[in-house]
C-alpha cells in the first residue's frame, strides 16, 4: 500500500561537535527553491520543538554531552514518529545531527513493538559508543550503541558520572526497555572511520559493513541484493543516511564530520532505491547536513536534496 509521506523536521544539533547542522533542513528547502521544486510545499510536515540553546549552556557530562536535553529530544521524536506511523503515513525524518535517529527507531518501536526490524545504516561512523567509550562525548556517536542497550563496559576509558548514567539508562529505554533491534538485522553501508571500541563491537556482533572498496569491487547491485536478502526475516525496515557516507572531496566538506572516500550521490540513490522497492521500509532519515561547513556553497544539502528528490520526489 503506497502511503502518504510526511516530513518530520527535526533541527536539534545539540548531539553534534560543531553547531550549524540545525540550519541543513533549512539549506535543503532553499536547495529545492533554486531548484524550483515545490517537494516541501506539497509535503506535510510536523515541526518537532528543539533544545539547541542549550549549547550555550556548561557542558556538566564531558562523557555525553547534553545528555539530560538529547533524551528529551529523542522521546519527541519518537513521538512524532510514532503518531506519524499511528495514521498510515510514511515518516520521512529531517534531523540536524544523528543522536535523533535513535527517537526514529524507538518510535516504530513502540508503534510496533512486536515486529522484527531491520537497520540500514548509510554513514562514514557506526555511531557504537557509549558514555563508557566516546572520546568526544557527543551523542550523535552513540545512537545504535542505545538502541542496542548496549554499554560495552569492556572497552571502558571513560568513567561517567551517575547522572550520566541515570540519563544514559533513559535514552537506551526510550520507548521499551528492550533493544531495538537484533544485531544480525544491522547492515551498515559506507563505514570507514572508526575506533576500537566500535570495531570490538562490530566484530563480536558479526556486523555487516558493504565498504565503498568492497561494493566497487563486487557490483553495486549485487551487494545491495545481497544485504537485502540477509534482512528477508525483518517485518519493517528502517533506513538512515547520514550525509558524510558521501565522498566529501567529490561533493563537499558540508558535514560535521567529513570523511573521503565514501559514495557518490548514485551510489547512494541505488542503495535506498532498491531497499525501497521491498515495500518493506517503515521509515528513512536523512542527517548531518551543515551548511556553515560548506566548502563549495550549498552544495551538500543540493547533493542531499537530489537524492531525497529522487528516492521520494
Amino acid at each position: 500500500m503506497k502511503k502518504t509521506l510526511r516530513i518530520i523536521k527535526n533541527r536539534s544539533d545539540i548531539g553534534a561537535g560543531t553547531r550549524g547542522a540545525d540550519i541543513g533542513i533549512d539549506a535543503m528547502e532553499i536547495a529545492a527553491i533554486n531548484a524550483e521544486n515545490d517537494f516541501f510545499n506539497r509535503t506535510a510536515f510536523i515541526d518537532v520543538k528543539t533544545h539547541n540553546e542549550s549549547i550555550y549552556n556548561k557542558v556538566q557530562n564531558s562523557s555525553a554531552k547534553r545528555i539530560n536535553f538529547v533524551v528529551e529530544q529523542c522521546q519527541r521524536v519518537a513521538e512524532a514518529v510514532k503518531k506519524t506511523l499511528e495514521k498510515e503515513e510514511f515518516p520521512l525524518v529531517l534531523s540536524g545531527d544523528h543522536s535523533s535517529a535513535l527517537g526514529t527507531i524507538a518510535g516504530i518501536k513502540t508503534k510496533n513493538p512486536t515486529q522484527r526490524l531491520g537497520v540500514v545504516w548509510i554513514d562514514a561512523h557506526a555511531d557504537l559508543h557509549t558514555p563508557y567509550t566516546s572520546p568526544s562525548g557527543n551523542i550523535h556517536g552513540m545512537p545504535l550503541a542505545a538502541a542496542m542497550q548496549e554499554d560495552n563496559i569492556k572497552m571502558k576509558s571513560n568513567t561517567p558520572d551517575k547522572d550520566t548514567l541515570k540519563a544514559w539508562e533513559s535514552l537506551k529505554t526510550i520507548g521499551i526497555n528492550n533493544p531495538k533491534f537484533e544485531t544480525q538485522n544491522l547492515v551498515y553501508f559506507g563505514v570507514r572511520d572508526t575506533e576500537t571500541a566500535e570495531d570490538t563491537l562490530i566484530n563480536s556482533n558479526h556486523i555487516k559493513n558493504y565498504s565503498v572498496p568492497e561494493i566497487r569491487f563486487r557490483g553495486i547491485e549485487k551487494c545491495v541484493n545481497e544485504a537485502i536478502e540477509k534482512l528477508a526475516d525483518c517485518d519493517a525496515i528502517y533506513i538512515t543516511f547520514d550525509v558524510d557516507s558521501l565522498d566529501c572531496d567529490y561533493v563537499s566538506s558540508g558535514t560535521g564530520t567529513p570523511v573521503p572516500l565514501g559514495f557518490t550521490p548514485n551510489e547512494v540513490k541505488t542503495i535506498i532505491s532498491a531497499f525501497l522497492k521491498t515495500n518493506k521500509v517503515i521509515a528513512t532519515e536523512f542527517t548531518e547536513i551543515n551548511p556553515l561547513l560548506d566548502n563549495k556553497g550549498n552544495l551538500m544539502a543540493e547533493t542531499a536534496f537530489d537524492i531525497l528528490h529522487h528516492c521520494f520526489g
